[in-house]
């Protein structure tokens, strides 16, 4: 694809969330190859601000960038308006600290770049490609990037109580975005409200520009624009702080209960694997050669990290119990308390994330595809997950039984498996699995 931008520019006022001041917000077009650039006009010599990760000060309750003297803040909603919609080059003008909230959403943002009209210019759009799985998890929030031919969220959110719980995986691009997650307002929990005063945030809030949970109660000016509007709005801030890599992303990012802190840490780690690229650091350190294994009916540990490229913390399958014919297997993963994760991930109460157990569903039926296959000098990447469900808790102690059977292979080199995950005789998770099978030295 090409480089966008705009054909004139475009301005809009209106009152910040956090600070509540008036303010002014102008996108102008750039050439091509410039990037995004936010520029306070209100301060001497007009400072600039590129957009990026490494300039993240304060991530309560919004996304602040700090350059020099200049600071901007709450600016996830513009960011995801332009990632969104697919626009490289532009200049946001601001003559204050804070973008204006307008209702709440990307919405006002998006009429603005659609009114600005989008224009192609001569230069192609450089993308950041994921090449292997990343993760971050802290308490009960955690996030997963997986290598991904596009852009694609799945994401889960719900507050503390467990209340209004939403899921939500679609596959991003311009229309999709202004049509399906724009409009999505943020939102706050009622018994919030007082202590983020104090803290001197949403002194700009209203009903008219935030949606308010209030025991099972959804309080807002107007009714919800959309079923699930929360995990939409939890998609569209993922979208804005995934740009603070400088760049557009191809991958799918899997994310349960996401926020601003956590979206960051996954987007430090995705730009020291970027700038990891960038210095040539292509592949990992070459592993050895499996064995075959087309007529083993079962493996050990041993023979699973000969056919697996993972390693500790992130190998997710102990042995492999049964192969059935060509298209199933069990696999089993002994969940103790000595995994990694349990430290941050619900300290006190230790639950395995849910991303971890696709993990292991995906690492299965890799082994299952490679199987079916002649897998000398080849390695499964696994590509997307589809009708993700998560029924029961995994904790400290269960072992885990991954059933997988191989639904479709095309042309030998992609697959796609149903994957069911147990404890005892109770389905813990479930999912569709699609990944690819690749020889060494190939690119994704």
């Amino acid at each position: 694809m090409k480089q966008r931008s705009l054909l004139r520019e475009v301005s809009i006022k209106g009152s910040s969330l956090h600070t509540g001041d008036k303010v002014q917000l102008t996108l102008k077009p750039a050439p091509a190859n410039s990037g995004i650039s936010i520029r306070r006009v209100d301060l001497h010599d007009k400072p600039v601000i590129k957009p990026h990760i490494s300039q993240v000060t304060d991530l309560v309750r919004a996304t602040t960038l700090t350059s020099g003297h200049a600071k901007v803040h709450t600016v996830e909603h513009i960011l995801a308006a332009l990632h969104g919609m697919g626009i490289d080059n532009v200049e946001v003008e601001m003559d204050a600290s804070e973008p204006p909230i307008l209702d709440g959403s990307s919405k006002g943002y998006v009429n603005m770049i659609l009114e600005g009209e989008i224009v192609e210019q001569d230069a192609d759009r450089q993308y950041f490609e994921l090449d292997q799985p990343i993760s971050v998890s802290k308490g009960n929030s955690s996030l997963i990037a997986l290598p991904y031919d596009g852009f694609k969220i799945s994401c889960t959110s719900a507050d503390d109580r467990g209340i209004h719980t939403q899921h939500l995986s679609i596959e991003i691009d311009p229309d999709v975005f202004a049509t399906q997650i724009a409009a999505a307002r943020t939102f706050t929990v009622y018994e919030d409200i007082e202590e983020l005063l104090k803290l001197g945030k949403i002194k700009g809030g209203s009903l008219e520009n935030a949606i308010v949970l209030k025991d099972d109660k959804i309080m807002s000016k107007e009714p919800l624009r959309f079923e699930d509007e929360l995990v939409r709005h939890k998609i569209l801030d993922v979208i804005g702080d995934v740009l603070l890599l400088g760049k557009p992303l191809k991958a799918h990012i899997v994310a349960v209960r996401p926020g601003h802190a956590i979206n960051a840490e996954l987007t430090a780690k995705l730009a020291q694997r970027m700038e990891d690229l960038a210095k040539g650091e292509k592949k990992p350190a070459e592993k050895p050669k499996a064995a075959r294994i087309e007529e083993e009916t079962q493996l050990d540990i041993r023979r699973v990290i000969e056919t697996l490229p993972h390693r500790y913390p992130f190998l997710m399958i102990d042995r492999v119990t049964e192969f059935r014919g060509e298209d199933e297997l069990t696999a089993i993963k002994n969940v103790t308390i000595n995994e990694p994760f349990f430290q941050g991930h619900y300290p006190g109460q230790p639950i395995m994330p849910g991303v971890l157990q696709i993990e292991a569903m995906a690492q299965a039926a890799g082994i299952l595809m490679l199987r079916k296959i002649n897998q000398e000098g080849k390695t499964a990447v696994f590509m997307s997950v589809d009708k993700v469900k998560w029924r029961q808790k995994v904790v400290p102690g269960d072992q885990l039984r991954i059933d997988i059977k191989l639904l479709k292979v095309m042309r030998g080199k992609i697959g796609t498996a149903a994957a069911t995950c147990y404890v005892g005789d109770k389905v813990a998770s479930s999912g569709e699995l699609k990944f690819m099978i690749l020889d060494e030295g190939e690119d994704v």
